[in-house]
């Protein structure tokens, strides 16, 4: 088995600093050699960003595929022979297990940190889908930087900092959104509130714009249950809101938009 510095090395070559606006950047992983990047949906918000490699080359980065319900983002650079990350298998990780964060916490290229996985599943607020939580010390900046395992194999995408444990999306899901693409979403960005979720920011164009909410609106029930009428299969969906009075609940007929098309 290789020394975990060198292992560690190996991470650092493959990890990516974004810098996507004025609000911060973070990181991303080498997915191929022809530049192909994986990042979060949260920080590669606009259709751009910046892509600085490992040896300090800063490159123009075009975004190809979002999916914000996961928090997954695909990107592509004009570069060859990038040194990619090894994919491991995420649904293979036990409680226990030795992992490292490679990210540019507060702009520090490359840097490390270590602990164990302390458990993989659902949680509460932030849909149905499965995440580690991992006992790593993350910062602003490791957002969508890899998760390994000791091995190097990649077994997560760093995504945020939940009751003080690091929480990444599983590789497998990572490898699916690559595969298959976006599933739909509303394109909006919430925050849940007393009785719902306001809709902070609306996308352009995206299905909740579409059917003429608004940002400051409040959409009723949890995000759980959202999360689930999206993944029903149904192409349009019934959402009761709230604007402004919170004694009128209207109501939005959404049509979402097919998957989109795979990185």
């Amino acid at each position: 088995m290789r020394g975990f510095g060198e292992i560690a090395e190996r991470l650092r070559r493959s990890t990516v600093q974004v810098f996507a606006d004025r609000r911060g950047g973070g990181s991303g992983v080498v997915w191929s050699g022809d530049g192909l990047i994986v990042t979060n949906a949260h920080v590669a918000r606009g259709p751009e960003a910046q892509i600085e490699l490992w040896d300090g080359r800063r490159l123009a980065g075009r975004v190809t595929a979002r999916d914000p319900r996961r928090d997954l983002a695909a990107l592509r650079i004009a570069a060859a022979g990038l040194e990619p990350a090894t994919p491991g298998d995420s649904g293979a990780l036990r409680p226990g297990e030795l992992v490292m964060a490679i990210g540019s916490p507060l702009g520090f290229a490359g840097a490390l940190s270590t602990g164990v996985v302390h458990s993989t599943g659902g949680l509460r607020g932030m849909g149905r889908q499965s995440w580690i939580r991992a006992a790593v010390r993350l910062a602003p900046g490791n957002s969508g930087g890899p998760l390994a395992n000791a091995r190097g194999h990649v077994v997560g995408i760093n995504s945020a900092i939940v009751n003080g444990l690091g929480v990444a999306v599983p590789v497998n899901a990572a490898v699916e959104f690559l595969r298959r693409g976006a599933p739909p979403s509303l394109g909006v960005t919430l925050r849940p509130v007393s009785g719902g979720l306001l809709i902070l920011e609306m996308e352009p164009g995206g299905a909740a714009a579409a059917a003429s909410l608004r940002a400051g609106d409040v959409l009723l029930g949890s995000f759980d249950d959202l999360s689930g009428a999206l993944d029903s299969g149904r192409d349009v969906l019934r959402i009761p809101f709230v604007r402004g009075d919170p004694a009128r609940v209207r109501e939005a007929y959404v049509r979402l938009a097919r998957r989109a098309e795979a990185a």
